[in-house]
């Protein structure tokens, strides 16, 4: 029963949130919102653990498409970080505002960048491309996160102050606009750096809440000492270069950890 302790926490954690946003903004979409993610993933864990290959996967795309397409097509909701600022100066905590809390802000201190493994609509595309595994050094581009960071922020900065009118709208196509770049610009990384997550380690500007949070997780992976041999193969197989082998909270790239599993999933000692 062991095993199941982590897709059971993740769906009490969700469920919580679920029945606390419920009874808090008496709006029974948050219930239903919060209960389908919470499920998704538990269910995503839940197949990793009876090693289903594309477990992740699956949970990806549950997620990934419920908040692309029904909460951002259909409802008309800009999940994006520019629906989050854009929210937060009408001073709505609600739809974007209230992702962004649990997901991207507060979330983290638990489950770290899970969001980045299990949920993101951008990354559940980019995962579909050839190079898994980063097949040239890391470059020190990092720094463009905090323009596309910035230039987010003095967007919907700039659109506020001006009054434009039908904001809402100008949201929503900041929305399909913003995504159809977001794609477009990580393919193209992608391939240039034979990497898929390229977009994420370099250009994302969610990575600017998620990294500092990251560091103080609570779920984490873990190597057994005793168990390791120390092949490397956890190390040639994960997505973010990050050093598994270090319990540490300084090992390197330890804030990119997405919680893919890859490593564990290919450890041949079980150590991880």
């Amino acid at each position: 029963m062991k095993r199941y302790v982590l897709p059971l926490s993740m769906l009490a954690i969700f469920e919580a949130v679920a029945i606390t946003m419920w009874l808090t903004q008496d709006n029974i979409f948050y219930l239903f919102n919060f209960s389908y993610i919470g499920i998704s993933i538990s269910l995503g864990i839940l197949l990793f653990i009876k090693q289903y290959r594309y477990a992740r996967r699956v949970a990806q795309l549950l997620v990934g498409l419920y908040m692309l397409v029904y909460l951002g097509f259909i409802c008309g909701e800009n999940m994006q970080i520019e629906g989050f600022w854009y929210y937060l100066f009408t001073g709505v905590f609600e739809a974007a505002t209230i992702h962004y809390a649990v997901a991207k802000i507060f979330g983290p201190l638990i489950f770290g960048r899970g969001w980045c493994g299990f949920a993101c609509w951008t990354a559940m595309v980019l995962d579909f491309l050839p190079f898994k595994v980063p097949q040239t050094p890391r470059r020190k581009l990092g720094w463009l996160r905090y323009l596309t960071f910035a230039m987010s922020f003095i967007f919907v900065s700039a659109v506020f102050l001006a009054q434009v009118g039908s904001l809402e709208k100008i949201m929503f196509w900041a929305f399909i606009i913003g995504n159809v770049v977001y794609y477009a610009v990580g393919i193209i990384l992608a391939f240039l750096f034979r990497d898929n997550r390229a977009f994420c380690t370099y250009i994302c500007p969610i990575t600017i809440f998620l990294k500092p949070m990251s560091y103080f997780s609570l779920l984490r992976v873990q190597c057994d000492k005793s168990k390791c041999i120390s092949c490397g193969k956890c190390k040639k197989v994960c997505p973010m270069e990050v050093d598994v082998t270090d319990n540490s909270r300084k090992r390197k790239n330890g804030t990119e950890c997405i919680l893919c599993f890859t490593c564990a999933r290919n450890c041949p000692t079980n150590s991880l």
